[in-house]
C-alpha cells in the first residue's frame, strides 16, 4: 500500500514529497475554463501586464490547492484514505505564474480515533508549496478519513 494506515501516522511526521510540476500556461488555461472562472487574472495577458502588478497571468489558486494535496497523496493516503473531510484553512502568500515549478510537503498536526467508526480514524494534514525560489505560495490544512491497519 502506497498510503500510510491511520495506525501509521505520527503528529510532527513531515513528508518531503519527490514529485515536483511545473505549472504551464495550458493548466492554467484548462483549469480555469472547465471551471467557469472568468477571472481576467487567470485569462487575459494583456489585462495582468497592463491593469496589474503582477505583470502576467496568475496561475489559477484552486488549481494550485488541488495540485499541492494530488501530490501527497501518493506517499500519504493512496489506497488507505475514506474521504476528505474538510479543508480549513487555503493560504496563497505568494503568486505562482506558468513555469514556475513546485515542490510540496506535508505535516501531520493533529490525529485522533473516531467515535462512530472504530476502524477509521482523523488525520489532519498541513500541506506547504514552494516555489523554485523556496518562497511559500501554497499552504492548505485539511481533514481526512483514514483506514486503520486491517485486522485479520
Amino acid at each position: 500500500m502506497a498510503g500510510k494506515w491511520f495506525d501509521e501516522l505520527e503528529v510532527g511526521q513531515v513528508f518531503q514529497h519527490a514529485l515536483r510540476r511545473t505549472l504551464t500556461e495550458t493548466d492554467n488555461l484548462l483549469f480555469t475554463t472547465m471551471t467557469h472562472n472568468p477571472a481576467q487574472l487567470h485569462l487575459d495577458a494583456e489585462y495582468c501586464k497592463n491593469e496589474t502588478e503582477f505583470g502576467g497571468v496568475l496561475i489559477n489558486s484552486m488549481f494550485t490547492m488541488g495540485l499541492v494535496v494530488g501530490i501527497s497523496v501518493g506517499d500519504t493516503t493512496l489506497g488507505t484514505a475514506v474521504a476528505n473531510l474538510s479543508i480549513d484553512e487555503a493560504t496563497f502568500p505568494k503568486p505562482l505564474f506558468p513555469g514556475d515549478t513546485i515542490r510540496v510537503e506535508t505535516e501531520i498536526i493533529a490525529l485522533r480515533e473516531s467515535k462512530s467508526r472504530p476502524t477509521q480514524g482523523i488525520v489532519t494534514f498541513e500541506h506547504r508549496a514552494f516555489n523554485q525560489k523556496d518562497e511559500l505560495v501554497c499552504k492548505i490544512q485539511r481533514k481526512g478519513l483514514q483506514h486503520k491497519v486491517p485486522k485479520n
